[in-house]
């Protein structure tokens, strides 16, 4: 009776051990996502995307908050790794641009990571130009 105990307890506690190391390397550490390959859900303004904001943030959030989402406007501030369009969005991008960009129209795809109240602008990360229009 004694062996039996003692091996059940084995056992449930390798298995308790087997799900924590799955739980810590299998969901806490998975990939990041690749936003260049994945196609937008939804595309707009960054005016429009502002009003939507200013409007109802909470539902706002739940339409675009870490989703993929394409963004239209004109570049009124660059630096190496940064566009914001129309004043209003903020994108920050995967690599470092070469070519300047300022005072052109672009669309840019990237993930929606919320409204910034301090700077009130949407911010989007891990950024890509699909577009520019000059």
């Amino acid at each position: 009776m004694k062996r039996k105990k003692t091996a059940t307890i084995i056992v449930t506690l390798l298995l308790l051990a087997s799900a924590g190391i799955y739980f810590y390397y299998g969901f806490l550490f998975k990939e990041a996502r690749n936003i260049e390959s994945e196609k937008p859900t939804v595309s707009t303004s960054a005016t429009n995307l502002m009003n939507e904001y200013n409007s109802n943030q909470e539902k706002s959030d739940s339409l675009y908050l870490n989703k993929t989402i394409e963004v239209t406007g004109k570049v009124t501030k660059e630096t190496d790794s940064v566009v914001v369009l129309d004043s209003i969005v903020f994108c920050l991008f995967i690599k470092k641009k070469r070519n300047k960009l300022l005072n052109s129209r672009l669309s840019v795809k990237g993930k929606c990571i919320g409204y910034d109240e301090l700077f009130q602008e949407v911010k989007l990360d891990q950024c890509i130009i699909n577009k520019q229009n000059n």
